[in-house]
């Protein structure tokens, strides 16, 4: 009875105070997520759990290394390849570049990196080719940690962490995300700018932060801004304020960074050039990508976006319906972009990737919503796409990689380089080029640019060779003193053109596996001829 008469006095005497009792906040490594209202800790990183950054970005660093092939040419030819000439003074620029339709601020990042690394006197060619590339990871996670950090202000810890499951087994978001892509860079500004999209329920909202990073990713690539045509509108017609959003944001914004990438391409094309407008008139007004292939316009709806979503697209339908009003903004943006991407004739699995984190937030309330089978749901995506990022990402077209090896060994063996020249004879742009070599040897390639002047019947040097290869190289080396002594063929050109290949004296000195799924001019087998 005593302690029933000591408990009633103590709650009449708490009742009775005018003061609010605080208590004493636990602090502890163990509560991961922060309690709303409360900015950071010194466990804390990128306003994250430090120890889930981290982890993310030793997976993204895993992910860089365990990529070993090759996916489209521009990941070197657009980026690696112009920064080694900007910073070494020699290597190739296609034609792009003399036509003003790519831009320098992108490069420039890598031609940073490179000129870092040669005033160190560290440009070794490894360092050449993977530090980019975990630069590019780097970037990665940290758009994967800002992915989950929304999804968690917008619902919970919960549904974030089967959003952020999503996103990291991703089979092509690993296949892409550490390349050295216009494409990968663009989808990581995309992913920083929805973190500070004005979201219903989003505590991050900065309109001068998302709209210069919607500004930085159309320069670097102008068909970004394709994604965010539905959300802009969308935030500057629920804005009260509309002037001020436009006169004090987006113009400012525009022009600034309009204003910087108009200075970098004046310093290095050495004359006024708006590469943006060039790019749209290019692909979009004339529709001259097509050059490069066409696809029929519903490619991308039974392909490309199937493709690219992989095992996720039963969970991302499923996801489509029961994700709430707020993200209706997101699967508008995804339709658009497909749609639009469909108009043109020049179809590619990489142009869509920057929508891929807008569709793990689908998949990712599909996972949350799963009861009795999401145990088995985790498994299949788990390993369905392990075994798909690991096949592409080292046994898939890897040998135009691994070739690059063994003409870096001829810089090595040669004192005089100008004694060892090599010939790539496969469809152009096949390999990278000097910043996998990173030494002046000679070297050539079959070239493919586009008909710009409007010609009937045209037919660049690729197409002119493979017409009838035998005749092109009797032709083209009717002089032995011209004659390289190294060439690169896929196995598929040997038997058209052995009888050359004996006559001038070449023995085949390496075999390099490429891919289990040749098409066209390619080969299961790259091959390497020396002349004896």
């Amino acid at each position: 009875m005593e302690r029933a008469g000591g408990i009633l006095f103590f709650r009449r005497h708490r009742s009775s105070s005018p003061e609010t009792v605080k208590l004493r906040k636990r602090k502890s490594v163990l509560y991961s997520s922060p309690p709303e209202g409360r900015t950071g800790s010194r466990f804390d990183l990128l306003g994250e759990n430090i120890y889930l950054v981290l982890f993310t970005i030793f997976l993204r660093i895993l992910n860089c290394f365990l990529v070993q092939t090759s996916f489209v040419p521009d990941e070197y030819w657009q980026s690696l390849e112009v920064a080694h000439h900007m910073v070494f003074n020699y290597g190739y620029l296609t034609w792009e570049w003399a036509e003003g339709l790519r831009g320098f601020s992108y490069p420039l990042i890598f031609a940073s990196i490179y000129k870092i690394l040669y005033l160190f006197t560290k440009d070794s060619v490894q360092l050449l080719i993977w530090v980019p590339r975990l630069a590019q990871a780097l970037l990665s996670a940290v758009a994967d940690v800002k992915l989950y950090s929304l999804v968690r202000q917008l619902e919970n810890q919960e549904v974030a962490k089967w959003v952020f499951f999503c996103q990291l087994c991703s089979w092509f978001t690993w296949y892409c995300c550490t390349r050295t892509l216009t494409n990968s860079m663009e989808t990581v500004l995309t992913t920083f700018a929805l973190f500070y999209y004005p979201l219903e329920g989003s505590k991050s909202v900065n309109s001068f932060m998302y709209s210069s990073l919607v500004a930085l990713a159309f320069i670097i690539r102008p068909t970004a801004v394709i994604p965010w045509m539905p959300l802009l509108f969308r935030h500057f017609w629920q804005e009260q304020k509309k002037f001020d959003l436009v006169l004090q944001h987006f113009i400012p914004v525009g022009l600034v960074t309009l204003g910087f990438s108009l200075i970098i391409d004046r310093i290095f094309f050495g004359q006024w050039t708006f590469v943006q407008l060039n790019f749209l008139k290019f692909n979009v007004l004339k529709n001259l990508g097509k050059f490069y292939g066409s696809h029929p316009w519903h490619w991308y709806i039974c392909q490309g976006f199937p493709v690219i979503l992989g095992p996720h697209l039963p969970f991302f339908i499923h996801g489509c319906f029961l994700t709430v009003r707020r993200y209706q903004i997101l699967l508008v943006a995804i339709v658009w972009t497909v749609l639009v991407y469909s108009l043109l004739s020049h179809k590619e699995f990489r142009f869509i990737y920057p929508i891929l984190p807008f569709c793990m937030v689908f998949c990712g309330h599909s996972l949350n919503h799963l009861k009795t089978w999401k145990k088995p749901a985790l498994s299949f995506l788990f390993l369905s796409n392990v075994m798909l990022a690991l096949y592409t990402g080292l046994i898939h077209q890897r040998g135009s990689l691994d070739v690059m090896t063994h003409i870096q060994e001829l810089c090595d063996d040669s004192p005089n380089q100008s004694s060892a020249s090599v010939f790539v004879m496969m469809p152009c742009h096949s390999t990278p080029y000097y910043s996998h070599v990173h030494c002046p040897l000679p070297m050539r390639f079959l070239q493919c640019p586009p008909d710009l002047n409007g010609k009937e019947n045209y037919l660049d040097e690729a197409d002119k060779f493979y017409l009838n290869p035998l005749s092109w190289l009797n032709q083209e080396f009717s002089n032995n003193t011209l004659l390289p002594t190294h060439l690169i063929i896929f196995s598929v050109l040997e038997e058209e053109i052995k009888t050359f290949l004996s006559t001038h004296g070449y023995k085949r000195t390496a075999v390099i596996f490429h891919t289990h799924l040749p098409e066209g001019r390619t080969g299961s087998h790259i091959y390497i001829y020396e002349k004896k």
